[in-house]
């Protein structure tokens, strides 16, 4: 049996947009979820891209839901 993980996902709808500044309708770029991945908790980073807030500091909670954004746009 496949085990269906992501229908016991449960994000909230909007949050990582919210978080940086981006228009929930607008596609949030890979680029700026692969910085935020890749940068340290608790640094600031600037946004690599001209959409959404110029500057953003890395919370754990942030690192997750980007982690899970780019999950969820490989499927």
């Amino acid at each position: 049996m496949v085990y269906k993980w992501i229908q016991k996902a449960h994000p909230k709808k909007g949050a990582l947009s919210h978080q940086l500044g981006i228009p929930e309708k607008a596609k949030i770029p890979v680029k700026l979820l692969d910085k935020i991945v890749s940068a340290e908790i608790g640094e600031t980073i600037r946004n690599p891209t001209a959409s959404g807030k110029r500057k953003i500091k890395v919370t754990k909670k942030l690192e997750r839901r980007a982690i899970f954004a780019r999950t969820v746009k490989g499927l």
